[in-house]
């Protein structure tokens, strides 16, 4: 066995995260999303949730060796051409994780920092903050925090702008700070790269609340990296794209809508 030397006609998209058993948030958003950029998604569990669509409950996180041995079975299987990190769980995982991808520093990594449940609930052991700074922020191309992951990220921040900036700091090639779980009439994004502000992203604020929204954009933006789109295209296209999935979001339990990601399979055609 061993990767075959052919091209794919389907970039391969490894996706690290938790199962989400309302099929909202984690690997099952990753699957949409991934699949809707014409990506394949290789899906590696991290942890195993209990959650509604209102809030998170709790998890059990994967054993480490059986973390490590999928992800390399991956890698060492597949053409993988980029990886997306969602719920990591442990600092444990985070080392799993540092260990596996540091073996492949040409592969573009999005981290999505989940912490908790967009409905509340912790997603994450206390302490995790720390190692996802130490071990895999170095890691990423682009790391995807809202505001408030943001400064639990880097607590000595006065700003979540600062913060962006202190990840870039702790060796993030680009940081896409969003801007959802804040107020006002727009959602508010910012890509920060060079140490530097690189442009401001604004979107119509859509009503109600969405679960699982924040992996939708960072596995939507790993799905073009993997395509071989630069990341400020990317960007702007992974944003889009969850804009159009929350605008056609639907309530499938008693808690926050989820997302659409396939709304295009279901326009009407000609």
């Amino acid at each position: 066995m061993g990767i075959p030397t052919d091209t794919p006609a389907v970039p391969v998209v490894l996706a690290c995260s938790g199962l989400d058993p309302t099929g909202g948030a984690g690997l099952a958003a990753d699957l949409e999303a991934i699949a809707s950029q014409g990506c394949h998604a290789a899906p590696v569990a991290t942890a195993l949730t209990v959650q509604s669509t209102a809030r998170a409950l709790g998890f059990e996180p994967v054993a480490p060796g059986m973390l490590v041995e999928q992800v390399r079975a991956v890698l060492e299987d597949m053409p993988v051409a980029a990886v997306k990190i969602g719920m990591v769980g442990t600092r444990t995982a985070a080392e799993c994780l540092h260990t596996a991808l540091a073996e492949h520093p040409e592969l573009p990594v999005v981290l999505d920092p989940v912490l908790a449940a967009g409905g509340g609930g912790a997603l994450a052991e206390p302490g995790l903050e720390e190692a996802l700074r130490a071990l895999l922020v170095p890691l990423a191309t682009v790391v995807t925090p809202n505001g408030s992951e943001a400064l639990r990220l880097v607590p000595e921040a006065d700003s979540p702008e600062a913060a962006a900036l202190a990840l870039l700091e702790a060796g993030a090639e680009y940081v896409l700070l969003t801007g959802g779980d804040a107020g006002g009439p727009e959602v508010v994004n910012r890509l920060y790269g060079g140490r530097r502000l690189l442009e401001t992203f604004r979107w119509e604020r859509l009503p109600g609340a969405f679960h699982g929204s924040g992996c939708t954009l960072a596995a939507a933006l790993a799905g073009l990296l993997a395509q071989g789109r630069e990341v400020f295209g990317a960007a702007h296209q992974a944003q889009q794209y969850t804009h159009e999935a929350l605008r056609a979001a639907y309530r499938a339990g008693g808690g926050q809508r989820i997302p659409n990601r396939l709304f295009w399979a279901r326009e009407e055609r000609p």
